[in-house]
């Protein structure tokens, strides 16, 4: 009588345990799933913020080379000028950067996917 008991007790404990582990790891599979489809979000929107503003900069850039070229007289003035401007930013953001850069996406993106209040 008493084996009987705890032979029970042991299955119904087994039971127990492997429905806690089957739990645990369908919300595991539903928090990574949760985190990929945030990340995968927020690159999609990236994505397409920064396409429409590398387009709406590509066509100021052509408004003001072709604005500096009539000012000047010459031709394609605006466009030298408006290149060596971009190549000054570019060596800047080299130069100095690469933290504040780094700084950012990391807060940005771990607020992005560990934010529970979603």
């Amino acid at each position: 009588m008493a084996f009987e008991k705890l032979s029970n007790s042991i299955d119904e404990l087994n039971d127990n345990v492997k429905a806690f582990t089957h739990s645990n790891a369908e919300y595991y599979k539903l928090l990574i799933f949760k985190q990929t489809t945030k990340s995968a979000i927020s690159l999609i929107k990236f994505l397409i913020v920064a396409f429409a503003l590398s387009t709406a900069l590509a066509f100021i850039s052509l408004g003001i080379a072709f604005a500096i070229s009539a000012a000047l007289d010459e031709p394609s003035a605006g466009f030298f000028i408006v290149g060596v401007f971009y190549l000054i930013l570019i060596v800047l953001f080299v130069i100095f950067g690469k933290k504040p850069l780094t700084t950012f996406m990391l807060k940005k993106f771990s607020n992005e996917i560990f934010n529970e209040n979603d």
